[in-house]
């Protein structure tokens, strides 16, 4: 049962947005830049940078909804998104997405975690300042989404045929956009 009175019918982040749609816009315009729109980063890695974070934050909702978009993403391979949370280290993705990975977890502990020694190694396999730069960001920004969701008791199911539909269509039609089908066109007055 959440802590206040979200809309009903609207689990996670979404029923939050939903009762506060004039902080829901600069939410969801972040997480369009950072993980939908293009980038040197696939949004397929994009999307499995957050869901991490999110698993080491234990939440829910945004490992399993992030984790349905990320499979979304790369041709439905939801094994790969369960790897890459249980040991990435070992899972089939880019030497320099688990240097990234690395840093994401250094994020998740506390920012300063993050050494000069991380940034160099995930420099070594390629990583741009830029991907360096949006890989923080996405730790950092994730953490705060997951509290959100977290702190507000926000109902989560446990139901992965409905995220892994949600995720389908966030995968193809971006948050801003999938965001009108919850959120009113004007703001509500309180």
């Amino acid at each position: 049962m959440p802590h206040i009175a979200l809309p009903e019918g609207l689990p996670g982040i979404r029923g939050a947005m939903a009762f506060r749609p004039e902080t829901a816009k600069p939410l969801n315009e972040l997480v369009e830049v950072l993980l939908h729109n293009p980038g040197t980063l696939s949004e397929g890695e994009r999307e499995l940078i957050a869901t991490y974070v999110s698993y080491l934050n234990d939440c829910h909702y945004c490992q399993s909804i992030h984790g349905a978009i990320a499979a979304a993403h790369l041709n439905g391979d939801e094994e790969l998104v369960r790897r890459v949370k249980a040991d990435f280290q070992h899972a089939a993705i880019p030497d320099k997405l688990k240097a990234l990975l690395v840093i994401v977890a250094k994020v998740q502990k506390g920012g300063r975690s993050v050494t000069t020694e991380d940034v160099a190694a995930a420099r070594r396999l390629g990583a741009t300042d830029h991907e360096i730069h949006d890989t923080v960001l996405i730790a950092a920004a994730f953490c705060m989404y997951n509290r959100y969701v977290d702190g507000l008791d926000t109902i989560q199911p446990h139901d992965e045929a409905m995220y892994r539909e949600r995720g389908k269509a966030v995968a193809r039609e971006g948050y801003v956009a999938i965001s009108k089908t919850y959120l009113p066109a004007e703001p509500v007055a309180r």
